[in-house]
């Protein structure tokens, strides 16, 4: 392992053992860092072989990952006939980028969540935090891959705060979509993180972080709550949304991971 590696889980292990302790944001984009790995597929016979669906976090004991369901969907919901690609991840790792072949363990449509499982060594994991705890105003940041491959495995962060923290819900839906499961998400609609920062579609299943500590309050999506949010919007607005992390928690229980304080 690297002197940068040591000094990144160090730093890691010095940020969980006094959650009091407030970094600075460069100190805690560090630590992020080794944790932040691109989500995609790999086939041989494509050019390029590899691409970039969106972003994902590594959790739990180090080989697991966390995302979007709807960033796996085009790699694991393929249609009969379709060339078949591998899901990977993307990590990087010394002065490069290596390719882990991955696999879902856990799927949460509901709330656009899911598990990857990956082979390799494990990776730095970060902390989770009680998203309850999240108040409007809260300063946060976010580390993924903005627009994908078009600007290279470099992840890159970006900040703002908490704007409003607001039900989902779906005006614009007909009767004649209306399923059971949206009956119940309209009746039962879960809470949204809504951000003063801008994500782009390769943003998806990036981190929502605390600047002070790197520990995770949310999963950033760029799909699911804007479908219901601003539907007619076409370009990144300024507004984003993310999934508080607590409704990940049910994936990683049935995964085994230890949760703190359960």
């Amino acid at each position: 392992m690297g002197h940068r590696a040591v000094t990144v889980l160090s730093l890691l292990a010095l940020l969980a053992a006094d959650p009091g302790r407030a970094a600075s944001l460069v100190e805690t984009v560090a630590a992020v860092r080794p944790a932040i790995v691109a989500v995609g597929s790999y086939q041989l016979r494509r050019t390029p072989p590899s691409h970039y669906l969106g972003t994902g976090f590594v959790v739990g004991d180090g080989r697991l990952c966390l995302t979007n369901a709807h960033v796996v969907a085009p790699v694991v919901d393929r249609h009969h006939g379709e060339e078949e690609s591998l899901l990977a991840l993307f990590a990087r790792e010394g002065d490069g980028v290596r390719r882990r072949t991955a696999r879902v363990v856990g799927r949460d449509n509901d709330h656009d969540l899911a598990l990857l499982a990956f082979d390799g060594p494990p990776l730095p994991a970060l902390r989770l935090a009680d998203s309850h705890r999240v108040r409007e105003g809260e300063a946060v940041a976010i580390t993924g891959f903005p627009i994908g491959m078009v600007l290279g495995p470099h992840p890159a962060t970006h900040r703002g705060i908490v704007a409003a923290i607001v039900p989902i819900t779906d005006p614009a839906l007909s009767s004649r979509r209306l399923t059971g499961r949206r009956v119940h998400q309209l009746r039962h609609p879960f809470p949204i993180f809504q951000l003063d920062l801008t994500a782009y579609p390769g943003n998806s299943g990036s981190p929502l972080y605390r600047p002070a500590d790197g520990a995770v309050v949310g999963v950033i999506n760029a799909v699911f709550a804007k479908r219901g949010k601003e539907s007619a919007l076409t370009h990144p607005s300024g507004i984003t949304y993310a999934i508080p992390i607590h409704l990940a928690l049910p994936l990683l229980k049935a995964a085994g991971v230890k949760l703190p304080g359960r």
